[in-house]
């Protein structure tokens, strides 16, 4: 019995094993416990075996690939189309995956190194901190407003109000209220100095790291960005084109097409969710200063501004971004903008001159 592909559906303790041979026929079927894995998959030849890309599948995959396996992690979505029986169960799974790994047209998730979990455990963590300090500031926000405390926008204007209403001498805030409030301030200091923290890790990791000070040259990323993006596709040379990877990242267009009629939707939204957060907020940054004048690209952000808005200038902006990162990362070159700063088509100065002064009224004759 030679069997040349496995699919492994992957578990906390029962492992579902099933075993194909070169034409795909299932000719075995296993459950293994935990501890049983690394063994039986090292007394198998070199095969290709297949995982769904979850929760402990990078670990795994570089165990077995270490076995002289070659390995591919498939993202769930692509699994499930070739289950054949409407019931889901790990056997049913396993089979699916072993029939998905063996097609030539199903894309792959790139098993992550150690120092690619590394840097992503930060990232994951300093987002859990983030949102624990948004809840913690709507919480003391909500408790002032009762006592008829309303702070401004911003975490600056939430303290000011937070120090003026505990420093002054108001009948509301009396009592256990004013203890209660006193408690959160410093909880919610204390979280502001765990993601401060955090915040200086990754920016030494992208620091230390050649790729994403590469990456940094490029106007709207920063370090967050950067090594959100080293740490979750590596170096991009699974993606065929910096499309594919804005693609990947949900920045591109859904399409809904029919009887030779394209109809482009709004972004698809696939793909991690926090790297195209990242990049659309690198790009909005980039469009605030491009308010003041301070970047070449800010005739061309004026123009999509008005024309279309600013969240689509901000994803737009983005999706170009990340053509450019899988450029870098995948020629390993530096950033060269061309001559003058000038990123995108020459913008006649009349143009410039309204997109500055608020006064954008664009003509067929003004468009590059």
């Amino acid at each position: 019995m030679e069997v040349t592909t496995i699919g492994i559906d992957l578990a906390k303790s029962v492992f579902a094993v099933s075993g194909a041979d070169r034409r795909g026929k299932v000719v075995m079927r296993r459950q293994l416990r935990r501890a049983q894995v690394l063994e039986f998959m090292g007394q198998r030849a070199p095969c290709l075996v297949g995982m769904e890309a979850c929760g402990g599948a990078h670990h795994w995959a570089r165990a077995m690939a270490k076995l002289g396996h070659e390995v591919r992690l498939l993202s769930p979505a692509r699994v499930r189309p070739y289950r054949t029986s409407p019931n889901k169960h790990d056997r049913n799974d396993a089979d699916a995956i072993c029939e998905a790994v063996r097609r030539p047209d199903i894309r792959y998730v790139e098993v992550k190194s150690i120092a690619q979990q590394d840097l992503l455990a930060l990232h994951r963590v300093r987002a859990l901190l983030m949102k624990q300090r948004i809840a913690q500031s709507n919480q003391i926000r909500a408790l002032l407003h009762e006592r008829g405390v309303v702070a401004r926008l911003g975490a600056a204007g939430l303290r000011q109000a937070l120090t003026q209403a505990l420093a002054a001498e108001n009948p509301e805030l009396s009592g256990a209220t004013g203890e209660l409030l006193l408690e959160l301030s410093g909880w919610l200091r204390e979280s502001e100095q765990r993601i401060a923290a955090i915040t200086r890790r990754i920016e030494r990791a992208a620091k230390d790291d050649e790729r994403c000070a590469r990456l940094m040259e490029i106007p709207g990323a920063g370090p967050l960005t950067a090594s959100a993006l080293v740490a979750m596709v590596g170096n991009a040379r699974e993606f065929k084109s910096g499309r594919a990877l804005s693609a990947y990242l949900g920045l591109t267009p859904r399409q809904h097409s029919s009887g030779g009629k394209t109809v482009m939707l709004g972004i698809s939204k696939h793909g991690d969710r926090y790297l195209r957060t990242l990049l659309i907020h690198g790009a909005r940054s980039l469009l605030y200063r491009n308010r003041r004048g301070a970047h070449p690209r800010a005739a061309w952000a004026a123009r999509l501004c008005a024309r279309r808005g600013p969240n689509v200038a901000a994803v737009a902006l983005a999706n170009h971004n990340a053509r450019v990162l899988w450029a870098l990362l995948t020629r390993g070159a530096s950033y060269r903008p061309t001559p003058n700063g000038a990123v995108f088509p020459r913008v006649p100065p009349t143009v410039v001159r309204r997109a500055r002064e608020g006064k954008l009224l664009i003509n067929q004759s003004e468009r590059s």
